[in-house]
This record gives C-alpha cells, structure tokens and sequence, in this order.
C-alpha cells in the first residue's frame, strides 16, 4: 500500500487530471467560435457548441473519473502500487481514445446538421463537400486524440513525481513508443492541416474557398500554440530531468534517484539509470565499507583487479613496518572492554596518519598492533626514508598524547626492514586477503620484538639503514640471531630527535 498523502494533495491530483481531460472541450469550442465567426454562422452556435458541452464535457468527465478510479484507491491507501501501476502507464493512451472517440461524435453530428438537417439559408453554414466531411471525420478526431494523448503524458510528470516523493515507487512498465509519438506529433501538426487545404483547394472556389483556406489556417494557428506545449513538454522535459541528473551524477553525487514520468523508453532509461547509481552507490557502499578494514589503497587496486579475480604474485623492493603496544596485555587486563577499544581505536587512527602521510599502505591490524609496507602494493619513493620517517612521526604523535576517556598512556615499539618482498592475494575459495611475504616481513616483526630487550621505541634492519644513507641518526647495537635466518642481523636504533 502507498503512504497515504494528505487528502488536499490528493484532490488536487485528481482534479487536475479531469481538468486536463476535459481541456479537449475548450479546445473543440474555440476551434467552433472561429469556424462561426469566419463563416458568420452565429445561429449554429449554440447548436454546435451545445454538443460539445455534453459530450467532450459532461460525458467525458463521467468517464474520466472511471479512468482514475484504479489510481485513486493506491492514492488513498486502498490498492497497492503494482495494482494501480498499469493503468497510470495507459492513463494518457486511454483518456485519448475516449476523448477521439468523443470527438468523432461531435464532429459527425456538426457535419451532419450542416449537410442533411440544416437550411443553409437559415444558419449562414454552408454544406461542406463530401470530400471535406471525409477529411474532417479523420482529422479532427486524430488531432484531439494526439491533443489528449500528449496533454495527459505532460500530466504523467506531475502525477508519477509525486508517487515517487511520496511512495518512492517508479513506473516499471513501458507501453509507449518515443519514436511513435515523435511522428505522430510532426504528422498530426503538419500533414493534418494541409490535407484539409489540399481538399479545400479542390473542393470551393472562388470567395467560398478563400473562407475555408482562412477557417483552416486559423484554427491551424490555435492547433499548434496549444498542442506544441504540451507536445514538446511532454516529449522533452523527461530528457531534461535525465540530463540533469546525469550531471550530478558525473559531479559525484550518489543520492540521485530521478522518478520515472514517462511510460516509452525514456521512461524506460531513467528506470536503468537508477539502477546504474544505486550499484554505484552499492559499490561505493562497498568501497567504503572495505575500506575500514583494509587500507583504502589496498581496495582500489583489488577493485581495479577484481575482474581478475586475485591479485598474482609479484616481487619487488619494499619496506615493511610493525608496529605494537608496549605493556598492552597488563593495560587491557586494568581497562573495561569498552574502554579499552575506545582508547585502542584512537591509538590506531593516531598511528594510521602519519603512515598514510608518508606513503604508506596498513595492511593488517594484528590485535594492538599493525603491519604497514612502503612501495608495496603502492609506489613509494625512497620508501625506505619515507618508513623511518613515518615511525619518527608515530612516536612523536603518540608519546604527546593519551587515548580514551579514561586517559590512557599507550608507547609504540616500532620495527623496520627493507628487501624483497612478496605481494599478493592469498586465501581459499572466495575468502582472500592482500598480505606480502618473506624475508623482509619477518625480519621487521622480529625488530619490533626485540624492542624490549633493547629498551628501545624504533629498531631498523642493516639494509634499512644503507638505503636512508645518512638521512637520521643511527645507533648500532650490534647483531642478532633471527630465527629463521642463518645469519646474523645487525640492528640499529633510530634517534627520534636527530636526524643527519
């Protein structure tokens, strides 16, 4: 069921579909009061303009409000969309040929009188030729028929608009066809008053003829004013509101959702441009929400890759950075559980800047600590200088400060090598994940380690060292066994404060 809009809206709706259906009245009446007036004919006024009170008027309201009758129940909360949805998409297409059927009545029963029931004498009318009842029991009936037809699909803008503001609901049916009613607009514009001339032309002459050229060229003149706006409103403004959304869509803007108001393929584009943002929005969503578990630069190279599945292998000079809580299993043993995420998350986000910063990519939280590479998967020159740098940074930025509400001091070992690494997607089935291998990744877990037995915050590999040059103060300290080499390692400390 639809939201139940306020009944005031509602009415209004309603009404301004019967108004717009019964236009066709008003129209059939001037075109009557110039055909009168040219001819002189004043006494077949209200005869003429008579019937078409009663038909395109009284007969055509009744059976308007039968039309609506399927869309107002949804507008009152007694139908659902899906229930209404087909006859909102027929609503111009139907309200046409009630009206063109109308009209065909009243055409007939004019031509009619003038040639069978009226004394020309008495009424100043004269008898319209055969072939002219002919042209003008086809014209006029097609010529309201697309008047209509036109004026009800402008009337679809509004009505669908509101639909969709209210309801959220889009037409997902399509009856229409552009292309269709584009000729048939140019046809029924152009071809339809100059059959009439033509048959003028071969019908009268003299000064009877100049009257009928000059009925047609006049009533031609309130054809076209009247029905190009609704036709070019209806045929353009749709495309206009696409336009429009698809430059706020190209500006980056995610939110926009266009209702569907037409029921032809424009109306069937928009409803595939919707689609089309909301998986943008979806892949954005994703993006986003990947992002908060892994680094974002990280996501936007497996997403650019993610038509081939994994990333593949590839080796290539990198540093790698781990980073760790000193004394954290005592604190976390102190802390609530709530506290301590909240001063851990904050610890987190303070570290992930400066790496960030310097051109690092974080490529797993492990527990209290993070695993950070530098020129992998991402470029990074002189990545070597740019983690040293980073982990100057880090400590600066967490020895100046406390995390959560509870005022935590947290120190951060930190530990750094540079080699060749591995880099690539890892996993089984459909559950991967992004993570660099070897040598060098275990080396730097291992400095961090060794941090305790040091007494000391930054602790870099030999060949960490070599490529900074001499770039910050370095302290050696000598080598150590690392398990898993079968060489030594030698290890030097960085001065936070120093550098060369």
């Amino acid at each position: 069921m639809s939201a139940i809009a306020p009944p005031a809206e509602i009415a209004a709706i309603r009404r301004r579909y019967l108004l717009m259906t019964v236009s066709a009245a008003g129209v059939d009446i001037a075109f009557n009061l110039v055909f009168v007036a040219l001819q002189g004919a004043w006494s077949f006024a209200p005869r003429s303009v008579g019937i078409s009170l009663v038909l395109l008027l009284g007969v055509n309201y009744a059976l308007a409000i039968r039309q609506f009758a399927p869309i107002q129940l949804y507008l009152d909360g007694k139908a659902t969309f899906e229930q209404a949805q087909r006859r909102i998409t027929q609503l111009p297409l139907r309200t046409a040929q009630v009206v063109g059927i109308l009209e065909l009545l009243v055409t007939l029963f004019r031509l009619g009188s003038t040639y069978f029931l009226t004394d020309p004498a008495m009424t100043g009318v004269p008898r319209p030729s055969l072939a002219q009842v002919i042209t003008l029991s086809v014209v006029l009936p097609v010529f309201f028929f697309t008047y209509t037809y036109f004026v009800i699909t402008d009337y679809l803008t509004g009505l669908c608009t509101f639909i969709f503001r209210q309801d959220g609901r889009n037409l997902g049916l399509y009856f229409g066809s552009y292309t269709l009613k584009l000729v048939v607009a140019l046809l029924v514009i152009s071809i339809a008053p100059l059959a009439s001339i033509i048959v003028a032309l071969f019908s009268y002459e003299g000064d009877r003829l100049k009257v009928e050229v000059t009925t047609v060229v006049g009533i031609t003149l309130i054809a076209i004013a009247i029905s190009g706006y609704f036709i070019t409103n209806s045929l353009l403004r749709p495309i206009r509101n696409l336009s429009r959304a698809m430059a706020r869509v190209a500006a980056g803007d995610l939110s926009e959702r266009v209702p569907v108001t037409s029921n032809d393929e424009i109306g069937e584009l928009t409803g595939q441009f919707n689609n089309m943002v909301g998986g943008l929005r979806e892949r954005e969503r994703f993006r986003e929400t990947f992002g908060r578990y892994v680094d974002e630069s990280v996501a936007a190279t497996i997403l650019r890759h993610e038509g081939e599945g994994v990333l593949a292998g590839e080796t290539r000079e990198a540093t790698v950075l781990f980073t760790d809580i000193a004394g954290f299993t005592t604190i976390a043993e102190v802390l609530a559980p709530d506290a301590l995420v909240a001063a851990l998350n904050e610890y987190l986000e303070t570290v992930l800047t400066p790496i960030r910063a310097h051109g690092g990519v974080v490529n797993t939280f492990i527990g209290d600590g993070l695993f950070a590479s530098f020129n992998m998967p991402l470029a990074c020159e002189n990545h070597a200088c740019a983690a040293v740098r980073a982990a100057i940074d880090i400590q600066r930025a967490v020895g100046s400060r406390t995390f959560g509400d509870m005022g935590v001091s947290l120190a951060t070992r930190i530990g750094i090598s540079t080699g060749h690494v591995i880099g690539g997607s890892v996993g089984a089935g459909r559950r991967l994940t992004f993570t660099l291998l070897g040598d060098t990744v275990n080396l730097a877990a291992r400095l961090e380690q060794l941090n305790k037995d040091y007494g000391t915050r930054i602790l870099v590999s030999n060949s960490t060292r070599e490529a900074c040059g001499d770039q910050f103060v370095f302290g050696e300290l000598g080598s150590v066994a690392v398990r898993g080499r079968s060489d030594a390692a030698i290890v030097f400390s960085v001065d936070p404060h120093g550098q060369g």
